[in-house]
């Protein structure tokens, strides 16, 4: 079935509660992503103070995108390297070393525009904490139980909205090193207790062949690159939004950093909370639905907000369900690959498509940073986020559901006595 090689796993495997590992793997998604998206509630705080020097909207963009685009590359190694190692080793690993860059900006960088981006380039290992936890899920689950299960850890992302909800009023209110030094000690008490606790699922199978030979042959799967458009699009949304709706909202609202980190953790909760809903409704119903319907959510609610209309009723009801369906179809994506993809293969896969949805989520702020320095406007980037969203419906209505239909009549083909 697979091209690349794989042996049983050995040591390290002691039976478990998989709801146990499941909480674990999501607590540990959670707080590696309060720790990713410690910058940008401080954003729009840093541009009002003048603290880091006078900064305009591009410069702010990119402060926010870098952990990003380093968050989303670095998904492609770790996901390898969790197929070899496993998520038991991975998780505390991944915490504990993302504990080194939020001390270096606490003590060294909190007031240099320039160090706080060196800072926040390695800020990004902790966004890489995704591809750890669906192949070390998906493992531990059965095939009719993935989509909710993966969904279930996938919610992990509302630790941005823990950042959205503390950071600010932490910084002001404690000091500034504050929002820093309390994440570094929730990722050294979780490191430690992962350690203990975790344990790879028994049966788990080890690649054989090297990293690059596992890259490339994960590369060339289908699956793997019709997933990555489908959740570029899905989750790079939901990131676009979390790390730049608290700049967008100040601008084109006139609303105080502290009101505006409070409406996107809203967005935040409410995406979190449609992720598992989108894995449950993707077993129970398949993926493809859940995706078609969550991507004309998006053409209509993007076109709506493009007109920028007044923020209470019709701008919040476009943001909330724009925010329910990209939570929903972040969850079916991964409903999709778990279904389609060979087990041994689903790390690597994993790191590939987690990496594309964070560079769909690095790319927009910039744009919107970009078109409103020149035209004092938000409404061509949300026009071309209402045109991506329709493009992406089409390709799943179209490629992706014949990839499923292939899928399945292998596995009833293969079932079948000959």
């Amino acid at each position: 079935m697979s091209s690349i090689g794989t042996s049983p796993a050995v040591g390290g495997t002691t039976t478990r509660n998989p709801n146990l590992m499941l909480a674990m793997a999501t607590l540990g998604f959670a707080l590696n992503f309060w720790a990713w998206a410690l910058i940008s509630p401080l954003g729009p705080l840093f541009r009002e103070e003048g603290t880091l020097g006078e900064l305009t909207e591009g410069d702010v963009a990119l402060m926010v995108a870098v952990p990003v685009i380093v968050g989303s590359l670095g998904r492609i190694i770790v996901g390898a390297l969790t197929d070899r190692y496993g998520g038991r080793i991975m998780f505390p690993v991944i915490s504990g070393i993302t504990i080194i860059p939020i001390l270096f900006i606490a003590f060294v960088a909190i007031e240099s525009y320039t160090l706080l981006l060196v800072g926040g380039f390695f800020l990004g290992i902790a966004g890489t904490a995704f591809a750890v936890g669906v192949p070390f899920v998906n493992a531990w689950f059965p095939p009719a139980r993935r989509g909710f299960a993966v969904g279930v850890f996938g919610a992990g992302m509302g630790g941005t909205a823990i950042s959205a909800l503390t950071t600010v009023k932490l910084y002001e209110g404690l000091g500034e090193r504050s929002p820093f030094l309390i994440t570094a000690a929730a990722l050294a008490v979780y490191a430690v207790l992962a350690w203990v606790i975790l344990r790879d699922a028994p049966g788990r199978t080890v690649p054989t062949t090297s990293l690059g030979q596992r890259l490339a042959a994960n590369s060339r799967l289908s699956i793997t690159w019709q997933a990555c458009i489908l959740y570029a699009v899905a989750f790079g949304g939901y990131v676009a939004f979390s790390v730049y709706l608290p700049s967008y909202l100040k601008v084109a609202y006139d609303l105080t950093p502290a009101d505006a980190a409070n409406r996107m953790a809203g967005f935040v909760v409410i995406a979190v909370l449609m992720r598992p809903v989108g894995g449950w409704l993707s077993d129970k119903i398949g993926p493809i639905p859940v995706l078609v319907a969550g991507y004309a959510v998006v053409v209509v609610g993007a076109a709506v907000a493009a007109f920028q209309p007044i923020l209470l009723p019709l701008g919040t009801i476009a943001f909330l369900t724009m925010a329910a369906a990209l939570g929903s179809g972040s969850g079916a994506t991964f409903a999709l690959i778990a279904k389609v993809t060979d087990p041994a293969r689903v790390g690597g896969v994993t790191g590939l498509v987690g990496a594309a949805g964070g560079l769909g989520g690095f790319v927009p702020p910039l744009i919107m940073g970009y078109v409103y320095g020149r035209t004092d406007s938000y409404a061509i980037g949300l026009v071309m986020l209402s045109v991506t969203a329709a493009l992406t419906m089409v390709l799943t209505m179209t490629v992706v559901r014949r990839t499923e239909r292939r899928h399945d009549e292998e596995a009833a083909a293969a079932t079948t006595p000959a």
